[in-house]
């Protein structure tokens, strides 16, 4: 995990101060991983732990997995990256025009198959959900989640086993409650999910 909080500070991917996150929270610690992801040996080295503990698991039938999807925008690299180490297919759900995560650009699902989403960055885990909903309809099995920065507060669940490069604690609270608002301290909005 060192190595990988190493790689996010070389990349700058690091940010502090007070965030809007995707998930509609606020932040005192933004993690940027395009900015680590930009750089294809940097991402390699930050996933290769997750994909060796993902092939242990394989290997001893603790875990299935055929393919690897990546909710649009930050997991697409994580997708394609960890699919490369794995061995795997790799593709992305995105949003429509409506906003609703959507399976498109000629991507199928067969019916079992067995899916790994993967993340750029885990706060609450919704997009990740969004994602395995429309995967599920269309007759895949998501299996588990991966991803760079696993960043939940402390008894936040995950809905599948979860495969983090890097848990990292970083204080996030609802709008209404946010201590850097208080402060009268402005946010700012990153990520790239639009309200």
């Amino acid at each position: 995990m060192d190595e990988v909080i190493n790689l996010l500070r070389e990349s700058e991917a690091m940010l502090e101060g007070h965030f809007l996150l995707s998930s509609g929270r606020h932040s005192d610690r933004y993690f940027q991983c395009a900015r680590l992801l930009q750089y294809p040996g940097r991402a390699a080295a930050a996933l290769s732990g997750v994909a060796a503990n993902i092939k242990a698991d394989i290997a001893a039938g603790t875990l299935a997995v055929d393919a690897v999807a990546g909710p649009a925008m930050g997991g697409i690299i994580v997708a394609y990256e960890l699919g490369r180490q794995l061995g795997l297919p790799a593709f992305f759900t995105e949003r429509d025009d409506s906003g609703a995560m959507t399976l498109r650009r000629g991507f199928e699902i067969r019916p079992g198959l067995r899916i790994l989403i993967a993340e750029d960055v885990v706060t609450t885990g919704k997009s990740s959900l969004e994602s395995a909903v429309v995967l599920e309809k269309l007759g895949g099995r998501v299996t588990a989640l991966a991803c760079v920065v696993d960043r939940r507060a402390a008894g936040v669940p995950a809905s599948w086993p979860i495969y983090a490069a890097a848990a990292l604690e970083a204080a996030n609270w609802e709008a209404d409650s946010c201590e850097l608002c208080k402060k009268g301290i402005p946010a700012v909005k990153p990520g790239s999910r639009k309200f």
